[in-house]
Order: C-alpha cells, then sequence, then structure tokens
C-alpha cells in the first residue's frame, strides 16, 4: 500500500495560530485603550471651549468698556463662586439665560455658545460662569470633565 499523504493544517496549528491572534489583539487594544483617547479628547473640546467662552466674555468687556455686571439681569445674575464651584454658578447657555449671552457675545466674539461634547440637552451648554473671589476675576468651568479628580476651569 501507498502511504496517503495529508494536505492543510493539523487542528493543534490552527489552534496555535488562533491563540496567537487573540493574544496580539488584546495587547493591541490594551495598548490603544479607545475609551481612555475619546475622554481625553472630549476633555480637549471642554478646555478649548472654556477658552473660548472666557476670551470672549473678556473681549466684550474689554471692547465695549463694559463690566461682567452688563451680564446681570432680572433673570440671571452672575454670583461669587462658592469654594466647590458650586450652586451659586450660572450655566451659561441654560434657558434662563441664552439670551443675554448670545446676544452679547454672537456673532462678534463668538460664532456660537460652545456646548460640551457629552450634552444631550437642547438647552443647556454644560458650561457654567462666576465671579472669583474678591478680586472681580471670572470664572468658566466644565463642571462635566471625565476622569478620576478631572477639573477643567480657567479664570482670567
Amino acid at each position: 500500500m501507498k502511504d496517503k499523504k495529508y494536505r492543510g493544517f493539523s487542528l493543534i496549528e490552527i489552534l496555535v495560530v488562533v491563540a496567537l491572534i487573540i493574544i496580539l489583539a488584546t495587547i493591541t487594544i490594551i495598548a490603544i485603550n479607545p475609551a481612555k483617547n475619546f475622554r481625553d479628547a472630549r476633555n480637549a473640546q471642554r478646555s478649548s471651549d472654556v477658552m473660548q467662552i472666557l476670551n470672549a466674555v473678556t473681549q466684550y468687556t474689554s471692547e465695549q468698556n463694559k463690566t461682567i455686571a452688563d451680564f446681570n439681569t432680572e433673570t440671571v445674575s452672575i454670583a461669587k463662586c462658592d469654594a466647590t464651584g458650586g450652586p451659586t454658578m450660572i450655566t451659561v447657555g441654560t434657558e434662563a439665560s441664552p439670551s443675554i449671552f448670545e446676544q452679547r457675545l454672537v456673532p462678534d466674539f463668538l460664532v456660537a455658545i460652545p456646548k460640551d461634547p457629552s450634552s444631550t440637552s437642547e438647552t443647556e451648554t454644560g458650561y457654567t460662569i462666576c465671579i472669583a473671589g474678591d478680586s472681580g476675576r471670572i470664572q468658566v468651568e466644565a463642571p462635566d470633565a471625565e476622569g478620576e479628580n478631572k477639573r477643567i476651569a480657567v479664570k482670567r
């Protein structure tokens, strides 16, 4: 009788290759860490938006020879920040305040009021503004910043 020669791969060879592919894919996904990259990208957008709002408010008050008190109306009052940045901060662009910020800042100083990248609300931007301390410095913050102990706030 003639010896039969089988062509192809054995089951063991196929299993070894599949295991190697799974190991390499796992290492690649862990190294890339897409969740962290997306979180960092959203935080970078928040940081940029906070700076845009602060720059627009500062530019408005400077060029128009106004003060931050000019943003106060009957329904909106920019109060002092508390120690935690909590409830005394008003949200830029809520139903209570969209017209005041949009009237004064859009389109001369901002194309539009920026919106938090994770916000699903049509009426809330996700950014807050207050007056920091006794110096009268303006503080804009992104309270929804992601990450452990992450806080995005700028003052001027």
